[in-house]
């Protein structure tokens, strides 16, 4: 990881890291309100010995007073002199714990001692500290004192006095509340990393490319109300998602050029991945350009396409199959009529052989015959072999990729499936990845058609439309077969006319809602 992958890193999890380390912060701040608070006061004592006028004399007692110096700093917390301290102070306590409470040290090459007491009241602390130094004097002044009788000398000189202390110096709230910010922030950013590490799920195109080399011909954003408008190049068309999905047909145009590219098989290493949506979408940007399209629903143990659309499902790709229908009897047309439907029809008992059998691969080679691209929706390929016997029929397979859905072990072994049967994958859709709209985008976005208060609009192709042809999504309407014979497409590619409609207006025109269709 680089420098940049570490500020992605914590952009992507600052706010657990802040979590984290306002915990710790007011752990640490009620911590400290909730400790009994200790105060220190200190006293300070200098050694020196008596006589000796000479410079040789004063040297030898300057190194004596620091040789004696280590041994008197440990005499200070001797019961020699706490226990008459507790006695003059009337102290409820031991030697033992009384010496707990003091600290005694000599700051290097120097003469001085210092002797620091802490206590939860401050005058006590402060009169332990000069009862402690009085009675240090007086013990070592008994301990100096020389056999023949007289003064010690040695002398120890009270040089500050112990006063009480005005605040306390346990605890340091101010200190352990940002200690506590910053081991809450450091452990926030540890398990940011740890989950990084530990996450194997495939999340943006950037995994996408370490884990193959296959082209990433289209990156759709994740969207929030993907569920409740799933058709979106339809219902919001100047959308961001939507205008994804335009330049993904922009990227399949090229990829279907010649006839053996034709055919595509749209599939997914799981379910939940937004396969289904994605094909449909594609399939209405490529209508949208005036390319013939054939959109078959292949996935015969979930199919989803016709719910979507609102058509009627019950016939369809199945009855086809089985000898009990034609093409023309089952195809039908949505939005401007250079999409066609194929439902899945009745669900079989045996989906892998019907899709493998011969009469699946005429099926797919009279369409790729008849239309500009035949995009067939498919089962995922990891929980049934559906996906991978088709794969093999068609012309080549574009593979969904839903970002924070399927793992790496998971993407590259439906990738395996694929490359064990020979499968041709032109290219790779990476849907609801996670990013920001740039406000370069958001400069272009056009507002819609209601919100310009137009009471005319132009579609694509340049032909005006009123405001009311633009308010209504197409949905299904009621078909009938009427030929068998092909019809020239917009693009001069002959399609199955198949249907006729009950006006001979516009190809494009609002309904109130899904009608089933009428078999011949």
């Amino acid at each position: 990881m680089d420098l940049r992958d570490y500020l992605a890193l914590l952009r992507k999890h600052w706010a657990s890291i802040v979590a984290l380390g306002a915990v710790f912060s007011a752990s640490a701040l009620g911590v400290s309100l909730m400790t009994t608070p200790i105060y220190k006061s200190s006293t300070q004592l200098y050694v020196s010995v008596r006589g000796g006028s000479s410079t040789t004399d004063m040297l030898q007692g300057a190194t004596f007073t620091r040789q004696q110096v280590s041994s008197y700093v440990g005499l200070v917390t001797s019961p020699l002199v706490l226990g008459p301290v507790i006695d003059d102070l009337a102290l409820d306590m031991r030697a033992d714990d009384l010496a707990s409470r003091i600290v005694s040290d000599s700051p290097a090459n120097s003469s001085l001692i210092n002797i620091t007491v802490a206590n939860e009241s401050p005058a006590v602390a402060a009169a332990i500290a000069n009862a402690v130094a009085d009675e240090f004097r007086q013990v070592v002044a008994d301990l100096e004192e020389p056999a023949g009788g007289g003064p010690s000398n040695v002398k120890l000189t009270v040089v500050r006095v112990s006063d009480a202390p005005s605040n306390p110096s346990e605890p340091n709230t101010r200190l352990n509340t940002t200690m506590g910010l910053l081991i809450g922030i450091a452990l926030g950013v540890g398990t940011a990393l740890l989950r990084e590490m530990l996450d194997t799920r495939v999340r943006s195109e950037a995994d996408v490319a370490q884990l193959t080399d296959g082209p990433v011909v289209g990156v759709i954003a994740f969207d929030e109300d993907a569920a409740t408008r799933p058709l979106i190049v339809q219902s919001a068309p100047h959308s961001p998602r939507a205008e994804a999905f335009r330049r993904l047909r922009t990227n399949v145009q090229f990829l279907t050029v010649g006839t053996q590219s034709k055919s595509i098989v749209v599939t997914s290493s799981l379910p939940g991945e937004g396969k289904s949506t994605t094909t449909i979408n594609l399939a209405i940007a490529l209508a949208d350009a005036g390319t013939s399209v054939a959109l078959v629903d292949a996935d015969l143990r979930r199919p989803s396409i016709a719910n979507f659309l609102g058509l009627e499902g019950g016939v369809g790709l199945t009855t086809v199959l089985i000898g009990r229908a034609t093409v023309a009897e089952v195809v039908q047309p949505w939005g401007n009529g250079q999409l066609h439907v194929i439902p899945s029809g009745q669900i079989p008992p045996n989906p892998s052989e019907l899709l493998g059998s011969p009469a699946m691969a005429s099926f797919v080679e009279s369409l790729a015959s008849r239309y500009d691209v035949v995009l067939i929706d498919t089962p995922p390929l990891l929980p049934v072999t559906d996906a991978a016997v088709l794969s093999k029929i068609a012309g080549g397979v574009l593979m969904v990729v839903g970002a924070g859905k399927v793992h790496r072990n998971q993407f590259t072994e439906a990738l395996g499936m694929l490359e064990s049967v020979s499968a041709r994958t032109l290219g790779l859709i990476v849907n609801r990845e996670p990013r920001e709209r740039s406000n370069v985008y958001q400069y272009y976005r056009y507002s819609s058609r209601s919100e310009a208060g137009s009471a005319n609009a132009r579609s694509e192709d340049g032909a005006v439309m009123s405001s009311a042809d633009t308010t209504a999504a197409p949905v299904a309407r009621n078909v009938q077969a009427s030929s068998s014979s092909p019809r020239p497409s917009r693009s001069g590619v002959p399609s199955w006319p198949a249907v006729s409609t009950s006006d001979a207006e516009a190809d494009m025109r609002p309904q109130t809602g899904p009608q089933r269709i009428r078999e011949r």
